[in-house]
């Protein structure tokens, strides 16, 4: 798993490539929790992620709290089908902003 950021007009977007499961998720959580700021908005770009098990589930928990803990506003975007089906199935989508674009994450954090 490849975990990117990038800042767009001062959104902080970070891109996750691959598979989000049991063996990369406690390296994937460590990095997360280094890239994600205090405040403002952050965007969690899962277009390239190719699969994830509840151990990635919860690894997007442990972020959404981080965001909840401080003033950081979270969506998610570009998540695929197969990864969206999970979140549902486990009412996890309940939790996010999730929307289909990063220009549609800004719009929808700034509202």
């Amino acid at each position: 798993m490849e975990v990117r950021r990038s800042v767009r007009g001062g959104v902080t977007v970070i891109a996750m490539g691959g598979r989000l499961d049991s063996e990369t998720a406690p390296r994937v959580q460590q990095e997360l929790e280094a890239l994600f700021p205090d405040e403002g908005l952050v965007v969690l770009d899962l277009s390239e992620t190719t699969y994830m098990s509840s151990a990635g589930l919860r690894v997007l928990l442990l972020i959404y709290r981080q965001a909840q803990r401080s003033a950081a506003r979270l969506a998610l975007t570009g998540l695929p089908p197969d990864v969206r089906e999970i979140m549902d199935a486990t009412g996890f989508l309940g939790f996010f902003t999730v929307v289909e674009s990063v220009e549609e994450a800004v719009e929808a954090l700034t509202v």
